[in-house]
Order: C-alpha cells, then structure tokens, then sequence
C-alpha cells in the first residue's frame, strides 16, 4: 500500500440512523483536509482529500472519499450504511473494503474499517464547536505490531448557514 494512502486518515463509508428516521447531523456536508498539516514529507501527500457524508434513504448514511494523489491519479471509495454497527461493503480502491459505522452522537461519528477480512483502523470523527472544522482521529498497528494514532484536520468546503 502506498505510504500516503496509509497515511490519510480517510477512507470509508459510514453509516446512519438507529431508527431508520433520518438523522440529521452536522457532520453531513463535504469536508476537506488540510494537506499541509498531514504527518508526511511534502512531496508524499496527495493534492487533495475530501470526504462527503450525506443522509439517504432509509435513515441511512453516504460516504464518499475522494483523492487526488501527488502524482495527480485520482481515487475513491464509497458507502452507504446504517449506524448500528452492521458491516457494509466500501465499493472503490482505498485501503478499506468493509466499514463499520456507528454515531453516538449527531456531532461524533465511528468508523472501523477492514480489508480482504483483516482489520484495518478505526476512525473517529468530531466536529469543533463552530462545526466548520472536523478532526479525524485515525487509530491502528503499524508494521512492527505497534499502536499508532494520528489525527487529522479537515474543513468544511460550503460553511453551513448560521443557525
């Protein structure tokens, strides 16, 4: 896998409702990462990183995440899926086949994620109190068996209207 796919905290499909209402959530929207703080070399990060969680039918949740490389080849992935934790098929070529999603709160979304039946990271995504800013706690094992946390900084790409 290449070095700046492992390293963008990224890649999956979440989830939606408990009920099967519709949920509404400030996470919906798309979010971009800032490229400049990822913890990788300059010359290794993608040119860009977004990430769109919409509602969909059923109370249910989209993801998209899309890449742009440092070589300019572009990347997604996609899903759609409940938030009760159910594992759903990610449909794309990121590091992840399978996601597992739950939202125990509007503002708090959980992912875990799985490739080829082997797991991968697990995913934490918060909003600031602005909810125009969104950190992406990315948590897994490195090569040697190692835990290894990173986190990543994300924005909005259309602010929300104010409330």
């Amino acid at each position: 896998m290449s070095g700046w796919i492992g390293a963008v905290a990224l890649w999956a499909m979440a989830g939606s409702a408990w009920s099967g209402e519709p949920v509404a959530s400030p996470l919906h929207g798309t979010w971009a990462v800032d490229v400049a703080r990822l913890p990788m070399p300059p010359e290794a990060r993608p040119r860009s990183v977004q990430i769109r969680f919409a509602p969909a039918p059923d109370g249910r949740l989209s993801t998209l995440v899309e890449v742009v490389g440092p070589d300019g080849m572009r990347m997604s992935a996609a899903s759609t899926s409940g938030l009760d934790g159910v594992p759903v098929a990610v449909q794309g070529n990121l590091e992840a086949d399978t996601a597992s999603t739950t939202m125990p709160r509007p503002d708090v979304l959980v992912m875990q994620l799985s490739r080829a039946g082997v797991p991968g990271s697990t995913r934490i995504y918060t909003l600031d109190a602005s909810g125009d800013t969104m950190t992406e706690t990315g948590a897994n094992y490195g090569d040697d068996g190692r835990p290894v946390t990173r986190i990543n900084h994300f924005a909005r790409v259309v602010p929300r209207a104010a409330d």
